[in-house]
């Protein structure tokens, strides 16, 4: 693999990866919508990702071995539903499309906990914990849907004989800087009637208390990108460890779900070991070392 191209590299977490793929030597190509806003990437393509032509024009001129597709709308409250659902689920079926027809390789497509139907919902319906990629999804707001058809476009791709050879769907939590976690949670009171107090309990309870430093998400999307298994496959991202300073099993009481495993201290209530084990990534940073 010589070649990268990554959509939405003027987001952070889009030019995150570029600086990484830059760093190991690979040729990059930026493409996003408007103007150009980070100087990493050897080539910057102007494109709509919702306009399948431009797609395919863009990655055909770029000739890419791999794509990484971070370029949707982040979250979905800022944005109608409509536009919301059409940029999580319709943008990743032109990437697919045009990189079935150019034969790339490989493409990583951000997904998130929302596909399980997490995070923005009314309320979070988890089964058993630790969630793992086997859980029931359910989600039913514009983002958590648009992410859940996403992986369902990508298992389409995936079971073709044609390329890509390699899909891969990574479910991100909330993915934070550094300044954000020691300011927010290592500087912070983050006992439960601190968070409780200060109007973000319900929310972290929402996201399963999951978080992942953008590093550790970056070497996720690098690991993604360099794998070779055949097929799409869905892998969670996450800390190793909560949001919140109470022992995962007293977390793990606010959800009426199966404990599939015990939790002897702060451990993530999301199991991250297909990663571990399908790529060779762990989490490394923590707000708790800072």
């Amino acid at each position: 693999m010589d070649t990268v191209a990554v959509t939405g590299g003027n987001g952070e977490l889009g030019s995150a990866v570029l600086s990484e793929l830059a760093e190991r030597g690979y040729h990059t190509v930026n493409l996003s919508r408007g103007e150009r806003r980070e100087s990493v990437a050897d080539e910057y393509r102007r494109t709509d990702l919702l306009d399948p032509g431009e797609v395919y024009g863009s990655l055909a001129s770029a000739a890419p071995d791999a794509v990484a597709h971070f370029g949707t709308i982040p979250r979905p409250d800022e944005t109608p539903g409509h536009v919301t659902f059409r940029s999580n689920a319709q943008t990743p079926y032109h990437v697919l499309d045009a990189a079935e027809a150019l034969d790339v390789e490989t493409v990583v497509l951000a997904s998130s906990l929302s596909a399980m139907g997490a995070s923005f919902e009314d309320e979070v319906d988890v089964r058993f914990l630790p969630v793992d990629e086997t859980h029931p999804l359910t989600p039913s707001n514009p983002y958590g849907l648009g992410k859940q058809v996403a992986e369902a476009v990508a298992d389409g791709f995936g079971r073709r004989e044609r390329a890509p050879t390699t899909v891969a769907s990574l479910r991100f939590p909330l993915v934070t800087g550094e300044a954000e976690l020691r300011t927010v949670f290592a500087e912070a009171d983050r006992s439960p009637e601190a968070v409780r107090d200060a109007g973000f309990f319900e929310k972290a309870r929402k996201t399963l208390f999951a978080y992942l430093h953008v590093d550790d998400a970056v070497a996720l999307a690098t690991r993604a990108l360099e794998a070779d298994f055949a097929g799409h496959e869905v892998f969670f991202g996450a800390a190793r460890d909560t949001t919140v300073a109470a022992p995962s099993s007293e977390l793990a009481g606010h959800y009426d779900a199966e404990i599939r495993e015990s939790f002897e201290g702060y451990e993530s209530l999301i199991d991250t070991g297909k990663a571990d084990e399908w790529l060779g990534w762990s989490a490394d940073r923590s707000w708790r070392d800072l």
